[in-house]
């Protein structure tokens, strides 16, 4: 059976771009997969495949509303844009897209809402979460590159590259910078979520992520009850699946295969 190469889902009137790899649901468990601030489809890149070769999962990704090909967002974004994508846009398009039993897989911005959601809502689908490079709440070395990268859009050709990727390039760069760079924006914090995580978690992190420190991991370890295993790489900045991406992609698969396993454990009652 192969899964219907949807291109397209709709929330509440909105398009947004999605694709499709691999398995559908029902055949196997889905990695649904949750871009970063400036991502889209387009660039995971080759990492979709990898994974579906390397767990034999399914994949669903898909573009948030002011990304990619999908319709655009609303701007100014508020700055509680990251709750509300979770709690208010995520279900829909979970349901818009007949998932099943899935495994969140988020990068960045994309890991925050995963986590958000997790531990807000009560979705029995969601078996597992992988985090990589989450933030949690602002730290002065991340809103400092952020600046920076607002500096480089200004007088390089960043512009013209993010186009490439984007339906409206300056929109989807100042729909992000603009709520990260907000003064009011500077005590942001979501962390109380990782109270309220109760399925398994892997965490996976760059040694040298640019954009956040150990102290969002370590968050992590000291407030979560689920099992949580907690990977740091070395030589990988903020985006461990472009960096390290045969470790990353091996770690995805493994946790991939050890929840498979604990699933279909069938129980004896002596």
């Amino acid at each position: 059976m192969s899964w219907v190469n949807l291109d397209r889902v709709e929330a509440d009137g909105v398009l947004l771009e999605c694709a499709t790899f691999g398995p559908p649901p029902g055949d196997a468990p889905t990695l649904v997969l949750l871009h970063e601030g400036l991502g889209c489809i387009a660039l995971w890149r080759s990492f979709p495949d990898a994974l579906v070769e390397k767990t034999g999962c399914g994949v669903f990704v898909y573009s948030r509303a002011g990304y990619g090909q999908s319709d655009p967002a609303l701007l100014p974004r508020p700055l509680d844009y990251m709750t509300r994508e979770a709690i208010e846009e995520l279900p829909k398009v979970l349901n818009a897209a007949a998932i099943g039993r899935c495994i969140l897989v988020g990068h960045s911005d994309g890991a925050t809402i995963a986590a958000i959601y997790a531990g807000s809502a009560v979705d029995a689908r969601v078996r597992g979460l992988v985090l990589m490079a989450p933030h949690f709440f602002t730290e002065k070395v991340g809103l400092a590159e952020i600046e920076k990268t607002r500096e480089l859009f200004r007088v390089s050709e960043l512009e013209e590259s993010m186009a490439k990727y984007h339906r409206d390039a300056k929109a989807t760069f100042r729909g992000w910078t603009d709520v990260w760079l907000d003064s009011e924006f500077k005590d942001w914090d979501v962390s109380d979520v990782i109270d309220y995580l109760r399925i398994p978690t892997l965490v996976i992190q760059g040694k040298n992520d640019q954009y956040g420190t150990t102290a969002q991991v370590e968050e992590v370890a000291n407030r979560i009850y689920a099992p949580c295993d907690i990977e740091m790489l070395p030589d990988c900045k903020h985006s461990p699946h472009l960096d390290q991406p045969n470790v990353t992609t091996c770690l995805i698969a493994g946790f991939a295969q050890r929840l498979q396993r604990i699933e279909n454990e069938v129980v004896t009652v002596v």
